[in-house]
């Protein structure tokens, strides 16, 4: 999962910079920008990328693309995370590092997104979180709004690694994304990740309409940790009674806590999330671990009857492959409306680098799309 926090514009002026806190309260990157993160764009040209060795031992049917940006990662020689504290895992690079690296060593053109960013600080219980805003430039009177949640597995990174794909969302969809850092273990414990969730999904509904959003079209999207947060925001909207959300994307979502799956078992070593990773951050998030049970985690256990459409990416080189395809058969068997796709050949993290790897622009337009249809438009 993605760490360090650096913005594209501070990173290309000083490459090497030292990481931003991890909350990302409040960065150059809130303020008004076109091209703040180099890891999506329509305008790069199609470059031939070889890795420099052969395929991983975990991975050997890893596409070309995706093992350059691994490869890239790997030569950081950071220490692995689960030998960490949060405080230091959250300063390692990060795959969003490597697609910077792999794109300025290729002379991959940086993204030109045509929209503007702003920070917005908002009250939540026990403290405050910090929203980041990207609103399309195209001049309507009113936009779709989608509430995102980035990865990390609740312990590390924050809105600046997953810039990219806050920025193609709101871009392709032409939709306003409020990108939400929500606070972190283990400062912050179970579930206060899921609390601040919820808490920025009803302050988007309240305030939609002073961000030229519309309050009736508001979608949640996630990935990893954020795919969680997406599917139990929308379940406690469902039980709060207020709007549920108009959709739910959910890539690669936290959905489980079963690691003897048979994703488990096949990428226990698997890069840039393994097994110990993940019970890392289970023992970072969790106050125990009998909390592995409760549905907020477990969401294959969870009720979830009710939700609204909703879409699952999965990818096959990542242990959460298996409970993300075994999510959407309990969704299907819910009576939800469920469509799903899984990548071959790309890892954990994949989505978002569509400048490089081919499946990964394949993937963030599959959710554009989506989303899309699920607004309307």
């Amino acid at each position: 999962m993605k760490i360090k926090s650096i913005t594209y514009v501070a990173l290309f002026c000083m490459m090497g910079a030292a990481a931003c806190s991890s909350n990302a309260s409040k960065t150059a990157a809130d303020s008004t920008a076109t091209d703040s993160n180099a890891t999506t764009t329509d305008t790069a040209k199609s470059v031939a990328l070889t890795p420099k060795g052969p395929a991983p031992t975990w991975a050997p049917d890893i596409k070309p693309e995706m093992a350059v940006v691994i490869e890239k990662l790997a030569s950081y020689g950071d220490k692995p995370i689960p030998q960490l504290t949060a405080v230091e895992a959250r300063k390692n690079h990060t795959p969003t590092d490597a697609v910077i690296d792999v794109m300025k060593e290729n002379n991959i053109p940086k993204p030109v997104f045509n929209i503007d960013t702003m920070g917005k600080d908002i009250p939540v219980d026990g403290g405050n979180i910090h929203l980041r805003v990207y609103t399309p430039k195209t001049g309507k009177a009113a936009y779709p709004v989608i509430v995102y949640y980035h990865g990390g597995g609740f312990v590390i990174a924050n809105l600046d690694v997953y810039d990219a794909s806050a920025n193609v969302l709101a871009d392709k969809t032409d939709a306003i994304v409020v990108s939400v850092a929500y606070r972190l273990a283990p400062e912050h414990k179970f579930p206060t990740a899921h609390n601040d969730a919820f808490a920025a999904y009803k302050w988007v509904l309240a305030n939609a309409a002073s961000m030229k959003g519309d309050p009736k079209k508001v979608a949640v999207a996630g990935e990893s940790a954020g795919g969680n947060l997406a599917i139990n925001t929308a379940i406690k909207a469902r039980d709060s009674k207020i709007m549920v959300p108009t959709a739910i994307v959910a890539v690669y979502p936290v959905a489980g806590s079963d690691m003897s799956t048979a994703s488990y078992v096949k990428n226990a070593a698997a890069k840039p999330l393994d097994k110990p990773m993940m019970m890392w951050f289970v023992k970072n998030y969790l106050n125990s671990m009998a909390e592995g049970k409760d549905p907020r985690i477990n969401l294959i256990a969870a009720n979830l009857k009710g939700l609204p459409a909703t879409t699952v990416i999965t990818d096959e080189i990542d242990p959460l492959q298996s409970e993300g395809m075994t999510l959407v058969e309990k969704l299907k068997a819910a009576g939800v409306t469920v469509d799903s796709k899984n990548w071959d050949g790309v890892t954990h993290e994949f989505f978002g680098m569509g400048a490089v790897v081919p499946q990964a622009k394949e993937a963030e337009m599959y959710a554009v799309d989506q989303l899309k249809k699920a607004f309307g438009m």
